[in-house]
């Protein structure tokens, strides 16, 4: 094996040892939150939304400037520090006992995300080969679903003794991300060149393309973010127990480690990536519909089955569809700005969603969230095929 062979198998183990302690640490928290603030201490779900749509569309929308700072001064340095300030927000929400604690915790570890996630994903660019991406954002997304399950599973044993004890869990690995990349990340540069934050930033606003695709996926995110808010509520409620959330994790887990990267090996050849996203938005949209007249166990997990397969068969081809659209003199840069689109549709998807399902508790409709969320996924739907014509983008570009 060459020696630049050598590097790139290396640099990927490093990647995949990263992205475990990652998913790790934030789903021992964040799945837990509405569970604890809304079902257990009796909030809002409004006020909990809010935490969260603030934790999404800071760490976000946001994103361009984390991505722009890490094309002139390189990854290392804002990946360190926005993952301890990712410890530091889950350590303060420990202690929120008030809703505007719980905001600004959520709020700081936004930030540290802000700083961390842009580089992050250029890092993914820079060192897997263009032909390969799809297959790795596969794998990447197969060790997001053990990770997911791993975490709730831990965050869901220690939310049974006290939530503080899930923060601090929580914090503790993060801190040691921060510490395996101080130690083994080397200096890399992200971009071809080093680029002026203004240049890179001035670059990806004026991509009419890119702009338009990421601003597109705002409503594919609204629905879902809805697996951090409303799908645990509502699991929650069915089953009468907080500790049944955790089987929600496990099914995402089971369909992606079985059927991913088998899925994502055979779409690829059959399928151009924006009809793999739009497919599997298609299943995310009409899974949702019937969940809010659903009052079994099995039926719900039946349909949240559904709405994750959907999941794994858009979400590599989003992520593969952004980098293939990405410019390689900024990658740090539209890479951040690709984050545009999670940012508003988390800050919708979960301050809507909150008022959303308030509003239906309050009228006696609990189906009406899930109508709304499905129009919304129809709308996006229109709007991917107007802007992915055949005619409109060039087949080279959109094939995996």
């Amino acid at each position: 094996m060459s020696r630049v062979a050598l590097a790139r198998r290396r640099s990927k183990v490093f990647l995949l040892v990263d992205n475990m302690l990652v998913v790790m640490g934030f789903f021992v928290v964040f799945p837990l939150i509405s569970i604890h603030f809304v079902e257990q201490l009796g909030w809002a779900a409004l006020m909990v939304g809010i935490a969260l749509g603030l934790r999404q569309l800071i760490q976000q929308g946001l994103g361009i400037f984390g991505g722009a700072i890490a094309d002139r001064f390189g990854a290392k340095p804002l990946i360190v520090i926005g993952m301890l300030m990712r410890a530091a927000g889950f350590a303060c929400m420990a202690l929120a006992h008030q809703p505007w604690l719980l905001w600004l915790a959520c709020m700081l570890s936004g930030l540290g995300g802000t700083l961390f996630d842009p580089p992050r994903s250029a890092l993914v660019m820079k060192l897997v080969r263009a032909r390969e991406r799809g297959r790795f954002f596969s794998l990447l997304m197969m060790q997001d679903s053990a990770g997911a399950v791993i975490g709730a599973l831990i965050g869901s044993w220690l939310l049974a003794w006290d939530f503080r004890l899930v923060c601090w869990v929580g914090a503790g690995v993060f801190v040691l991300a921060a510490l395996f990349n101080a130690i083994w990340l080397p200096a890399w540069r992200i971009s071809t060149e080093r680029v002026a934050m203004r240049e890179g930033l001035k670059r990806v606003w004026h991509d009419k393309r890119f702009r338009l695709y990421v601003l597109t996926l705002t409503g594919y995110y609204i629905l879902a973010v809805q697996v951090m808010l409303m799908l645990p509520v509502m699991v929650n409620q069915v089953a009468g127990a907080p500790a049944a959330v955790k089987w929600m994790y496990a099914i995402e887990a089971m369909l992606s480690l079985t059927l991913l990267y088998p899925l994502a090996r055979w779409s690829e050849k059959h399928f151009r990536l924006e009809q793999r996203l739009m497919a599997g938005l298609t299943l995310m949209t009409f899974s949702l519909l019937p969940i809010g007249m659903t009052h079994d166990l099995t039926a719900l997990f039946t349909l949240i089955a559904v709405f994750y397969l959907g999941s794994i068969i858009a979400e590599p081809a989003r992520e593969t569809l952004s980098a293939a659209l990405a410019s390689a003199r900024s990658r740090g840069s539209y890479m951040g700005f690709s984050r545009l689109g999670l940012a508003l549709g988390g800050l919708i998807g979960y301050s809507g969603g909150g008022w959303m399902f308030d509003m239906g508790q309050q009228l006696s409709l609990p189906e009406l969230p899930w109508i709304l969320l499905s129009s919304i996924g129809l709308v996006t739907l229109l709007a991917l095929w107007r802007q992915f014509q055949p005619r409109d983008v060039a087949p080279a570009i959109l094939s995996s």
